[in-house]
């Protein structure tokens, strides 16, 4: 079995944003959506609800992106 890099997707108080998508990218999230249900064991996702954990998890797994933020930001500064 594949490890994805995505797991259960949190419930929690979303902000409303409106993106385009290429086609070929909303084809590839509604795959992954019908991928990542049968790996949970859960219902099938909504492929909208998936973007946000991904841009997440592609955050916080750039190497650059968290040092530049703990430049920026300095290290005590909360999340979120």
């Amino acid at each position: 079995m594949a490890k994805l890099k995505l797991g259960t997707i949190a419930d929690d108080k979303p902000v409303k944003l409106a993106i385009e998508l290429p086609a070929a990218v909303h084809r590839d999230i509604r795959a992954y959506a019908e991928v990542l249900a049968k790996e949970t064991g859960q219902a099938a996702y909504d492929p909208a609800k998936l973007i946000a954990p991904m841009l997440a998890r592609f955050m916080a797994t750039d190497r650059a992106f968290a040092r530049l933020r703990r430049i920026s930001y300095g290290a005590t500064r909360p999340r979120g």
